[in-house]
Order: C-alpha cells, then sequence, then structure tokens
C-alpha cells in the first residue's frame, strides 16, 4: 500500500500551486492570452501545462505550509508578480489604443465608436483598429513566446521566497505606465500635424469666403485626407509598434529585477 506523509504531501503541492498562480497571474492579464474571448478553461489549461513543464526545474521552494498564513502571503506575492509582467504588456498594447484615440478625434470619428467588452465601455474604431493591428504585429514578432520565456526566467531571477516585495518594483511599472500617452501621442503624431494643416487651410478659406458652409465641406475633406494619411502611414507604424513591444520587454526585465531583494 502507497502512503504519503503531510510533508510529502504539501512539498508536492507547494511545487505546483505557487508557480501555477504566478503564470495565471500573467495569463490573466497579458495580450491576447487575457482577452475575454479566451474561455477560462483554456487559460487555466494552459498554465498548468506550463506549470508541469517549469516546476521540475524551479529552485528549492521555502519549507512553508500551503495553508498557513506564509503560505497564503507567497500565494498573493506569486499573483501579483504575474499581474505585474503581463501588465507591462498590456501597457504597450494600450499604447496603440491611445494613439487612435487621438487620431480618431482629430479625424471627427469621435462618434463612430462601438462597446469593447475587453474594456467594457465604448470604444473609438479607430483605436479598436490599432489595437488589432498592435496584436498582429506581438504574434508575428513570437513576443508572445517571448513573454512566456521572460515568466519562466523570472523563476531564476525572482524565485519563490518569503522574503517581501520590495516597493521599487511598482514604481517602475508605474512609471512605465506613464509612457502610455507619450508613445499614444508619438504614433499619432504625423496625423495629427497634417490634420492641423488642414484645419488651418479650412480656417483661411472660411475667412476668405465666409458664404462657405464650413461644417458642409469641413468634416468631408478632414475625413478623406485622414483615411488617405492613414493609408501612407501604416508601413510606418509597424516599426514602431516592434520598438515599443522591446522597449516593453526591457521594462518587465527591470520590475521583476526591482520586485527582488535589493
Amino acid at each position: 500500500m502507497i502512503s504519503f506523509t503531510d510533508a510529502q504531501l504539501n512539498a508536492w503541492l507547494i511545487s505546483f500551486v505557487w508557480p501555477l498562480t504566478r503564470i495565471l497571474g500573467l495569463l490573466m492579464v497579458a495580450p491576447m492570452f487575457g482577452h475575454r474571448s479566451v474561455p477560462a478553461r483554456v487559460k487555466v489549461g494552459l498554465g498548468i501545462g506550463i506549470t508541469l513543464v517549469v516546476a521540475p526545474a524551479l529552485p528549492p521552494l521555502p519549507d512553508v505550509g500551503l495553508g498557513s498564513w506564509h503560505g497564503l502571503f507567497i500565494l498573493i506575492q506569486q499573483f501579483l508578480i504575474g499581474v505585474g509582467i503581463g501588465f507591462v504588456m498590456r501597457i504597450a498594447i494600450a499604447a496603440a489604443d491611445m494613439a487612435g484615440e487621438i487620431i480618431g478625434l482629430q479625424m471627427g470619428l469621435g462618434f463612430a465608436s462601438f462597446f469593447d467588452p475587453q474594456s467594457a465601455g465604448q470604444t473609438l474604431v479607430l483605436g479598436r483598429f490599432l489595437n488589432m493591428l498592435a496584436v498582429l504585429v506581438f504574434l508575428a514578432l513570437n513576443a508572445h513566446l517571448l513573454l512566456i520565456g521572460v515568466l519562466v526566467e523570472s523563476f531564476r531571477t525572482l524565485p519563490i521566497g518569503t522574503q517581501p516585495l520590495a516597493a521599487g518594483g511598482f514604481f517602475t511599472l508605474a512609471s512605465f505606465g506613464a509612457s502610455v500617452f507619450a508613445v499614444g501621442l508619438q504614433l499619432a503624431l504625423p496625423l495629427i500635424a497634417i490634420l492641423l494643416i488642414v484645419n488651418l487651410a479650412l480656417g483661411i478659406l472660411t475667412r476668405s469666403a465666409p458664404q462657405l458652409n464650413i461644417f458642409a465641406i469641413g468634416f468631408p475633406i478632414t475625413l478623406t485626407v485622414g483615411l488617405v494619411m492613414l493609408v501612407f502611414t501604416l508601413p510606418y507604424f509597424l516599426p514602431q509598434f516592434e520598438l515599443m513591444f522591446r522597449q516593453a520587454f526591457e521594462a518587465a526585465g527591470n520590475v521583476i529585477r526591482d520586485l527582488g531583494p535589493q
């Protein structure tokens, strides 16, 4: 008859549950993996599969009971680490959303919005379009595999332990979050400049010919110029997205390093 001691059962459980918690935290918020259209059972199944591969190669784990207060503390820590890594990549995708929102408002497409189940709110069509483009670039670069590699590497850089997380990691994450507005504005800046020139030209035309109805001719001209220039500038978005994801991976590494003991 095969029998197990409580210590053996606890060791098997913590070697599986703690890394699974970190992995599921990332899969819950990471781009593509964390989308609401992905069923929860798929996320859990993928997390279990990654855990079964990663668990045998983990460094020695602390001898702490899984159901104790220390075990619960470690469980929360692992969840926060996974969410932090995934949130960095989500910020990179949010920059593309921000650029689409700015461009759409400048083109006069503020009314062209629909309900986005991912953000649970109204999203402009152009914002959703650039979001999908950024996700396609994310997949084309195999960034989803690189993200899993960063997660696996985090178990070596920031091993599972009883020490509390350093506040510097959360500050690094917040600092990178501020880049959403800067990167989004940089992506939208060429179209903003072009549409600004168009609006200035329409203003001069209105002053020189007051009988023209600027509301009747301004919107079609602004919309047409914006769409045409968007088509011409789309190829230049791709290297910017690649640079943005590279910076996001560097930020994820900095977050992992700064969360560890100093």
